[in-house]
């Protein structure tokens, strides 16, 4: 294998788009790079296959990196993630008859009155000896960490008052048919692939629990990035001008019409370009609802990897592993995401590079322009829905006093 191929492991998910286009439409080949993606159904064969070396990259959950970093369920590998790969783009959808039970209409719900209607209905469930289950594509997912912020942000007690396992993104409408579940929260297309065969009722966007929230990343072992360091930068420069074409709105259709192919989401063009074009359909047969940026990619230096939206993602690690803050672990948990390696990789590109490394998360409520060494760099609402915001200087303090 040349020094310039790079073989990425990634799952079917729309939020796969950079790595697909970039190899499809010549980014890519435009920078000196090869890549050979490979298809797989689970996180966790995605990162093995990186682990023991069958793959170069991956596009992966971003709390998945960190806790491979740390040696969570398994010897610890340093993984280094110097790109995201987006922001958002994950929902919470519901059986219909849990949609129905919570008094869903025909709009996304709001997360403070659909808490409440869903906090009545999970007691029951307790009480009846049936407690709601939901599912999550992993234990160390943004989609795990997403639901449970939000349950225990409206008094509902993850492993308590309801339950949380782990499906499969591909099989997650399949385990809401069954009745195996009764809500999911997963990338899309698969939210709408369940409205759409009538299963599933799509009540929250994740970006109404928070806005701007890092989803998935492009990780590799921290050994490739010091071995080479031009192919990876060249990489980065290639997934990055895939961004700008993602986000082009003239570029919608080709985008679905690549990513619904067998060898990539082997999914309906028309359930992609939904999510691409940020319209939600929540109720089958229903009219798409528009959600602005509920997949947020390229705008605002979106591809960036803030060591915050690190710590963050290490904060609800230890809340929900019920393990006590650790100052070194915080510390190499933050350290997974890598912000040299992209203002490296793009130095004069024109890219808007932030100047710092870190930022308060949660903390704006409107646009506001951010310190940069290149470029202009314009940062918009990355609220909370409870209107906490973190500071990663202060983390310990912060987890303290979560619910």
């Amino acid at each position: 294998m040349s020094a310039e191929a790079f073989r990425i492991g990634f799952v079917p998910l729309v939020d796969a788009a950079l790595p697909i286009l970039a190899h499809e439409l010549g980014f890519a080949a435009s920078e000196g790079v090869a890549i050979d993606l490979v298809r797989d159904v689970t996180w966790a064969t995605v990162r093995d296959r990186l682990l023991y070396g069958h793959t170069d990259a991956a596009h992966l959950v971003a709390p998945l990196a960190i806790a491979t970093t740390l040696g969570r369920d398994r010897p610890a590998v340093p993984l280094a993630v110097p790109f995201v790969l987006g922001l958002n783009g994950n929902a919470i959808t519901f059986s219909t008859a849990l949609g129905a039970a919570c008094g869903l209409g025909d709009a996304l719900g709001d997360p403070i009155a659909l808490g409440a209607a869903l906090k009545t209905v999970a007691a029951e469930r307790v009480a009846a000896g049936r407690p709601l289950r939901f599912g999550v594509v992993h234990r160390y997912s943004s989609h795990n960490y997403m639901l449970r912020y939000w349950l225990a942000g409206v008094g509902i007690r993850p492993d308590s008052d309801v339950e949380i396992i782990v499906t499969s993104p591909t099989f997650a409408a399949d385990a809401l048919a069954a009745g195996e579940v009764d809500g999911i929260c997963v990338g899309e297309p698969w939210n709408s692939i369940a409205v759409d065969r009538g299963v599933g009722r799509i009540a929250l966007a994740t970006a109404q629990i928070w806005r701007r929230g890092v989803e998935k990343v492009l990780a590799l072992k921290a050994e490739t990035a010091v071995a080479r360091p031009d192919a990876v930068a060249a990489l980065l420069r290639a997934l990055h001008a895939a961004a700008a074409h993602f986000v082009a709105p003239d570029t919608a259709v080709e985008s679905a019409a690549i990513l619904a192919r067998p060898a990539y989401l082997d999914a309906s063009v028309d359930a992609i370009l939904r999510a691409i074009t940020d319209r939600i359909r929540v109720v089958a047969g229903g009219e798409p609802v528009h959600y602005p940026d509920f997949m947020f990619q390229y705008r605002e230096a979106a591809n960036f990897p803030w060591r915050s939206q690190a710590a963050w993602l290490y904060t609800q690690m230890q809340r929900w592993d019920r393990r006590a803050f650790d100052p070194a672990e915080a510390a190499a948990a933050a350290g997974t995401f890598r912000p040299d390696l992209y203002r490296a990789a793009l130095a004069g590109s024109g890219a808007p590079l932030p100047g710092a490394s870190a930022k308060l998360e949660g903390a704006l409520g409107a646009p506001i322009g951010a310190g940069s060494t290149q470029g202009r760099l314009m940062l918009g609402s990355d609220r909370f829905f409870d209107g906490r915001a973190f500071d990663p200087d202060d983390a310990q303090g912060y987890l303290a006093g979560l619910p």
